[in-house]
């Protein structure tokens, strides 16, 4: 992630209501929490004005925020070790965070808002269930066959990453569910902050989960799989 942060953006994003933070940066929700900072009824208060008032150190808060930002274009090695390592990281890494987030603020928003005819009923119980395929997923990918990448072996590795390839599939299929389940992560008019802030956050784990399964089926499993010759 890019943690660099130039000081008018600080300034600006010091000055920007709590609320306005929280759906605009994924992520950004379970630092407030964390801060016990109100985004959702209090949300109209600005970052600074809500830090004076908790006593916290409004640069501290600013520096976590940064840690959020995404650079717009990311540089995507190429070469295997350092390829699993930006996966790792990038990826792996991103979506233990997101999740458990995603899944409490659905959880919220399923129980303050169960009779308002737009809200996603059955969502956190599925966003739990992606959790567990993906937790499972990442792991034996940690376990068993990126170790094997690592160490160079082939041939063995086809049924594995076949594996792996079907898993990405179900993956996808989880998307599309969770995606008709929010409206295409489209808040109804007049939700609130969490709301917003839990369907900002579903987009960005939807962006981030496309471009993971697309970087290993379609550049770092073709490095160890057999090349197919043509048909003709």
């Amino acid at each position: 992630m890019n943690t660099a942060f130039a000081p008018t953006e600080a300034l600006d994003r010091a000055s920007q209501p709590l609320g306005q933070i929280a759906v605009a940066l994924p992520g950004a929700t379970a630092i407030f929490r964390r801060l016990k900072l109100d985004f959702c009824c209090g949300g109209q208060i600005a970052l600074q004005q809500a830090c004076d008032n908790k006593g916290l150190v409004v640069d501290e808060v600013l520096a976590e925020l940064a840690r959020l930002d995404r650079p717009e274009t990311p540089v995507v090695p190429q070469a295997p070790a350092e390829l699993i390592e930006h996966i790792l990281g990038r990826f792996h890494a991103v979506h233990r965070e997101q999740l458990p987030e995603l899944i409490r603020m659905a959880r919220r928003v399923e129980a303050v808002h169960r009779e308002h005819p737009d809200v996603p009923k059955g969502l956190a119980d599925h966003l739990e269930s992606v959790w567990a395929e993906m937790e499972a997923h990442m792991g034996k990918e940690e376990s068993i066959l990126f170790p094997m990448l690592l160490a160079g072996v082939r041939g063995v590795v086809v049924h594995p990453i076949g594996v792996m390839r079907e898993e990405h599939t179900n993956h996808g299929e989880q998307l599309e569910r969770l995606m008709a389940l929010t409206n295409d992560a489209t808040p109804p008019t007049g939700a609130c902050n969490t709301w917003r802030a839990l369907y900002a956050g579903i987009t960005q784990f939807a962006d981030d989960l496309v471009a993971h399964i697309h970087l290993e089926n379609n550049q770092l499993f073709p490095q160890f799989e057999p090349v197919r010759s043509g048909c003709c």
